[in-house]
């Protein structure tokens, strides 16, 4: 696979619809970007909150700007505020650095783009993505420490 088609962006909202069913996560928004990260598909469960949707492409949209998971952006912000505060300065608010933000792989590790979860604790969202991407038999690249 080379590209995040709309049929692949769909069925990873679904699985990660499943996922969180599964484990009685509260409602989830999701988001699913292209490597230009721009906005492919985006899904917001019965209940989900006011701003879910623009927290679930910013977890996303910072794992593709800077080519890492969310999860390693929120220990950049802990342990480098600065930078993170200028990254939002010049992409206009739009990075969320907590858990939730994964790279989507494909089998050779290419980034096919990522998806952003929002809803639950941020551990769960993070959970629920890798879960979705892992379904399709692709990478999930969460930016946890080997």
């Amino acid at each position: 696979m080379s590209a995040l088609t709309l049929k692949v962006a769909v069925n990873l909202v679904n699985e990660a619809i499943r996922a969180g069913r599964a484990i009685a996560a509260a409602p989830l928004t999701i988001a699913i970007l292209d490597t230009g990260g721009h906005l492919v598909t985006l899904q917001r469960e019965d209940g989900a909150s006011l701003l879910r949707p623009n927290i679930a492409i910013g977890k996303a949209w910072g794992a593709i700007a800077l080519g890492k998971g969310s999860r390693l952006l929120a220990l950049d912000a802990q342990q480098r505020p600065a930078f993170i505060a200028a990254l939002n300065s010049m992409g206009q608010g739009s990075v969320v650095p907590a858990p939730g933000g994964v790279l989507i792989r494909d089998q050779a590790g290419n980034v096919l783009g990522a998806i952003g979860i929002s809803g639950d604790l941020s551990d769960i969202d993070e959970q629920v993505a890798i879960k979705a991407v892992e379904a399709l038999e692709l990478k999930a690249d969460a930016g946890v420490a080997a």
